[in-house]
């Protein structure tokens, strides 16, 4: 959703090809050997964007194979990780280096924040996750490829899915793709065998097919028995939040504080407990959120938990309701759609001008997998209580409403005039 800073030149881009796989459904099983190396793999430097999992792990292992030397570049992203043992792990598979980048900070206020401001929800039901961290982690690996004089950057997004256009638009010049590798692995009961003749310590199993990202906004799964939409969440799979069943009876109340709808302060009612650094407030909203089950959705292909995420979402929706104008809500709900598009250099600048005016609180209760809105109030409010009232006229002339209704008549009656002459015949 930004252009990495410092972006690469094009004297730069021009060196720079990707490298990563496309994965196949059809998962025959046979002995996987190391494939020998070839006369089209020109010996260099290769940045792959490491997360230590099954995809990753093998494609570190296989390029060094092929001659690379490979430098790893694990982002930071605010999830529950023990990045000591990730960089053991990486060297012992290999990496000539291992690079650990802390960018939760950007990634809650330049990649959530706008998020939230445009209330970005894909096929109306999920809140944007992994296509906001995308851009941030290839952003920074931007900087540690050209920091290094790398040749080569590479992913393990499979052919078949979105990621592979996030990555590689931030630092595209002339994607190389190989064929040897994808042709080899055919899914991922391949990756496993490899991983088990290579020694790769992996937690995935024959069972447990499991594609995750987990950062600081969200956890997701993918793959296995969650790529039939008939099958339920497997108990196993509530991570992030609570098992909405055997959440507390009792609710939290809190007060949400927004700026140019950015929220900027976090308030628990009941004990007081005051949040308003960005990656704090966000912090506690999950810690919050996940106590309650709130925040998980399924769709086709996978789970998505996406808990303080959920609450800022419906919070914002209230705030934003009572503060912009009907027709700029409507304009920036066609804009938000394009959050996570190229085009978004464009349209960041226009949602945050209609974000202007969202100023205000939100009181919220969270309780049993729902968030509820209590109450609001905002020093920019359109909203007028005489205006509205049905105990007062108010400074409203009546009358006027007998031309409004007679001009929108018009069509439905043109319209019935019509269905009569049809009928007629």
């Amino acid at each position: 959703t930004k252009t990495p800073s410092p972006a690469l030149s094009p004297a730069t881009a021009a060196q720079v090809r990707v490298v990563h796989y496309t994965m196949k459904t059809d998962s025959r099983h046979r002995e996987l050997t190391p494939p020998i190396p070839d006369a089209m793999s020109s010996k260099g430097s290769v940045v792959l964007a490491y997360s230590g999992g099954l995809d990753t792990s093998c494609i570190l292992v296989w390029p060094k194979e092929k001659g690379y030397d490979v430098t790893t570049y694990l982002a930071n992203i605010g999830q529950k990780e023990d990045f000591k043992e990730a960089r053991k792990k990486a060297l012992k598979l290999g990496a000539k280096k291992v690079f650990i980048e802390d960018v939760s900070r950007e990634f809650v206020e330049e990649f959530i924040w706008p998020a939230i401001q445009s209330s970005a929800l894909y096929e109306d039901c999920y809140l944007l996750g992994t296509s906001l961290t995308r851009p941030c982690i290839a952003g920074k690996k931007v900087e540690v490829v050209q920091r290094e004089g790398a040749k080569y950057v590479s992913h393990s997004a499979t052919g078949k899915g979105n990621d592979q256009v996030r990555f590689e638009l931030i630092c595209y010049s002339t994607p190389w793709r190989m064929p040897e590798f994808y042709n080899w692995f055919k899914g991922r009961s391949d990756l496993m065998e490899y991983a088990k003749q290579h020694g790769i310590p992996i937690l995935v199993t024959p069972k447990n097919l499991w594609s995750m990202d987990k950062y600081l906004m969200h956890i997701s799964y993918e793959a296995g028995i969650l790529e039939n939409p008939k099958n339920q969440v497997p108990p196993g799979l509530y991570t992030k939040i609570q098992d909405p069943a055997k959440a507390p009876n009792t609710p939290d109340i809190l007060k949400i504080q927004f700026k140019k709808g950015v929220p900027v302060k976090v308030t628990n009612v009941k004990d007081g407990t005051t949040h308003q650094t960005s990656s704090e407030l966000f912090v506690y909203l999950n810690e919050v959120a996940g106590k309650h089950g709130v925040g998980c959705i399924a769709i086709a292909r996978g789970i998505y938990q996406t808990p303080g995420g959920t609450i800022l979402y419906h919070a914002h929706l209230d705030i934003k309701v009572f503060t912009t104008d009907r027709e700029v809500h409507k304009t920036k709900q066609g804009l938000g759609l394009k959050l996570a598009d190229p085009e978004c250099e464009i349209v960041c600048p226009c949602i945050a001008k209609s974000q202007e005016p969202a100023e205000g609180k939100v009181q919220v209760l969270v309780l049993k997998d729902q968030v509820y809105i209590l109450g609001w109030e905002s020093p920019l409010s359109l909203y007028s209580e005489e205006l509205v009232s049905m105990n007062v006229q108010g400074d409203y002339e009546l009358i006027d409403d007998t031309g409004f209704i007679n001009i929108n008549s018009l069509r439905l009656k043109e319209y019935h005039r019509l269905q009569s002459k049809v009928t007629a015949r």
